[in-house]
């Protein structure tokens, strides 16, 4: 009985052996490519969704994925039929996502993109501030990993409301439902976070309409996936001002081509896609998630 790593995205086998050991330490823990014989996988955790490269697994009951976004696994030809998915997070949302959003969150709060283009043009020139219980934070998406998000922005008096596709009564916060309220949604926020899972009906969801909703001077983070974002549109609104900058975690394609514009882009943080890249030593509950699965 054996355990494949694939392709992780972060840590080698001897930094991740030993959680799963602990929670199980019946299973042998191999490493792609060294898989061994594939009839002895009975257990697959998934890092980069490349499963064209895999060989036939005949005795695969579960597999586990890394990912924050199921699609890349599900939409993929070579995806195993019929096997159990199960996300390698906890209940409480990823702290390492949770501590990514709240600081570009407060580096818009605090006007750093402006301020970094202001050193540039060696400009030395204070700019209006905001009190955070001014500050209207908008989340597009309120599951897992949001909810611990916006606990932390109200611990920090930022006035924060939601997004999301049905209600959500037990929310601390305001929560706009459905598409009849999106456009109040948007009204209402200043600096705009998607954390939306990446579906048909939310691709390209962030264009030149939605955005012309958003106050003058808002600011966007994107920590989705880049299709969520009309790149275009995204930047006509930073030319013109309406705009005052943005975060992509993620952009389309990934990686981003080197001779693209948005590298240069003065109101645009580019980041390669890191929100979520924790050691192995900072989820040693990874490998317990499992057990809750009838096939552990």
């Amino acid at each position: 009985m054996a355990l494949l790593m694939f392709n992780s995205l972060r840590g080698k086998i001897e930094e991740w052996a030993p959680f799963f050991n602990d929670a199980y330490p019946e299973l042998e823990i191999r490493e792609w490519p060294e898989i061994g014989n594939p009839d002895d996988i009975e257990y697959l955790v998934i890092g980069r969704p490349t499963l064209q490269e895999l060989p036939p697994l005949p005795n695969l009951k579960l597999m586990l994925t890394m990912l924050a976004g199921v699609e890349g696994i599900y939409n993929n030809p070579a995806c195993p039929e019929g096997i159990p998915l199960v996300k390698g997070e906890p209940s409480t949302g990823d702290p390492s996502m949770t501590e990514y959003a709240v600081t570009h969150v407060l580096r818009h709060h605090r006007n750093l993109p402006a301020y970094r283009n202001q050193q540039r043009e060696h400009l030395w020139q204070p700019l209006p501030q905001k009190r955070p219980q001014d500050q209207r934070v908008g989340m597009m998406g309120y599951g897992t990993m949001s909810k611990p998000i916006v606990d932390v922005l109200l611990s920090l008096n930022f006035d924060v409301a939601a997004w999301a596709r049905t209600p959500k009564p037990e929310a601390p916060i305001e929560v706009f439902t459905g598409p009849d309220n999106f456009d109040d949604f948007l009204a209402r926020t200043d600096i705009a976070i998607c954390l939306l899972p990446f579906t048909p009906e939310t691709t390209g969801i962030i264009n030149a309409e939605v955005i012309a909703k958003l106050p003058e001077g808002a600011a966007i983070i994107n920590l989705g996936r880049g299709g969520h974002i009309v790149t275009e549109d995204l930047v006509a609104a930073l030319d013109s001002g309406h705009l005052s900058a943005a975060t992509l975690d993620v952009t389309e394609p990934e990686p981003l081509p080197e001779d693209s514009p948005l590298w240069h882009h003065p109101q645009l943080t580019i980041m390669p896609h890191c929100a979520r890249r924790p050691p192995p030593a900072g989820q040693p509950d990874c490998a317990r998630i499992c057990r809750k699965h009838p096939a552990l």
